[in-house]
């Protein structure tokens, strides 16, 4: 029945040929000619007529006729070849128990024969190439890869014809699931993912031996664009891809079953309201600050709840190198590590300077910092356990100093038993101001407690 029915393709094939190229043209050009000649009737009549006229176009007809036939008949008794480009290639094989390697997914196939035969085995391409590796045993094996033409008139080259393959006994082994979220910058800025959990905590994998031996971590990949709707609250997630990754992050080729899972992902927003710092670098050209304002006193930052914790106040930086007049700053806010969105992008910032004046700050005592452990450490004299402070800025700044915001301090660190001297360091509480010790250095004694 099937051989029925491919000849019956064969000589339609052949009938549509003949239609095309010999009936059809030869029937427009003779209709043609007649709706010209209804037209032109005394023209007609005149070569009807003439007896020579009537013997040229015969001869001319004759002359074009077998011009078309021969031409096409030479053709289609040519040799000619056609490639079949990307052909796949199937197994047959036990796949429960084996894995194959080494066999192309795709061959090309070049069929070679007159080039009529060809037109034809083009029309019926066998759709793959089926191999049969089902005797096959664990290890090295070259199998031919054959190709079924359904004219057998015409020849056939496969490309590759012959290939190596590896048999592989397929094993498996149980793996415990990670998560890795991915396209995480899609989520809102203002959400975060407190918690994700898998329908299965483990999962089995199946492959070579050596291929599991290269499995390092099995992981689930969240993908934060398949979120149906990004909203605080519990969402599930269907269809989970899972993915095998050896030590270096590069994807193992193993069979993963299931191959996907489901998740619930929890969805918050942690949010914390903090006052903005304003710290400077630099220093005036003669001038002091008066004045240091925001036109934002603090702004609300989002982000995880363990980064948000951490925060006490949002620092914003200005230089002020050089600058001896009132100046006004637009600064762009920068989030800080953790935190993935600011209620403000940007805020002003006015610098209004002033006069310099200073004043002297005395017994302000020595804190010892970084001492190791296992030591005790001394002023060496009296005028080692204190110091004064010289403190330079505006007058109406410095009228609301206190002493108690200003921090003397030695910093010991590497230091073992003796006597050193060491550097005195001054910060205050105030960033207005600046704050100098009057003595450079203090002698301190060391010893073991």
């Amino acid at each position: 029945m099937k051989k029925t029915n491919n000849d019956k393709k064969i000589f339609s094939s052949i009938l549509r040929f003949f239609d095309k190229w010999i009936i059809t043209p030869v029937t427009k050009f003779i209709l043609y000619i007649t709706d010209y000649f209804k037209n032109n009737d005394k023209g007609l009549e005149k070569i009807i007529n003439n007896r020579q006229a009537l013997v040229v176009i015969s001869l001319l007809f004759a002359l074009i006729a077998f011009y078309a036939i021969d031409k096409e008949g030479v053709s289609l008794v040519d040799d000619n070849a056609e490639i079949l480009y990307g052909i796949p290639v199937t197994a047959v094989y036990n796949e429960e128990a084996y894995v194959v390697e080494g066999l192309p997914e795709t061959v090309d196939v070049t069929l070679i024969g007159k080039k009529w035969n060809v037109y034809l085995a083009k029309q019926y391409p066998v759709e793959k190439i089926t191999v049969d590796l089902s005797d096959l045993t664990p290890g090295t094996h070259k199998v031919n890869l054959n190709y079924k033409q359904n004219v057998s008139s015409v020849n056939y080259k496969v490309d590759p014809s012959t290939v190596n393959v590896v048999v592989y006994k397929k094993i498996s082994e149980s793996r415990e699931l990670s998560t890795d979220i991915i396209n995480r910058d899609s989520l809102d800025t203002k959400l975060n993912i407190d918690n994700i959990t898998l329908n299965k905590d483990n999962v089995t994998i199946k492959g070579p031996a050596y291929k599991l031996e290269q499995v390092a971590a099995v992981k689930a990949l969240i993908d934060i664009n398949h979120l149906t709707n990004q909203a605080v609250g519990t969402q599930t997630l269907s269809d989970v891809q899972l993915i095998a990754y050896d030590n270096a992050g590069k994807n193992i080729d193993v069979e993963i079953v299931p191959n996907k899972l489901e998740a619930e992902i929890v969805i918050s927003s942690p949010h914390k309201t903090v006052p903005i710092k304003i710290e400077t670098e630099g220093n005036l050209d003669g001038k002091a600050i008066k004045s240091l304002t925001s036109d934002v006193d603090e702004v609300v930052i989002y982000g995880s709840k363990e980064a948000l914790d951490k925060i006490e106040y949002l620092p914003v930086l200005i230089d002020i190198s050089g600058i001896n007049t009132d100046k006004n700053y637009n600064v762009n806010l920068t989030n800080p590590s953790g935190v993935r969105e600011i209620n403000h992008k940007t805020i002003n910032v006015k610098l209004v300077v002033d006069e310099v004046v200073s004043t002297d700050v005395s017994n302000v005592r020595i804190n010892i910092t970084n001492l190791a452990d296992g030591y005790v450490a001394q002023a060496a004299d009296e005028n080692s356990s204190s110091i004064t402070v010289i403190v330079k800025g505006s007058q109406s700044i410095i009228d609301q100093l206190e002493a108690s915001t200003i921090t003397a301090s030695v910093d010991l660190s590497g230091l073992t038993v003796g006597e050193h001297e060491v550097e005195v360091k001054v910060t205050g509480d105030d960033n207005r101001l600046s704050y100098e010790s009057r003595i450079p250095t203090v002698r301190v004694v060391i010893s073991k407690k």
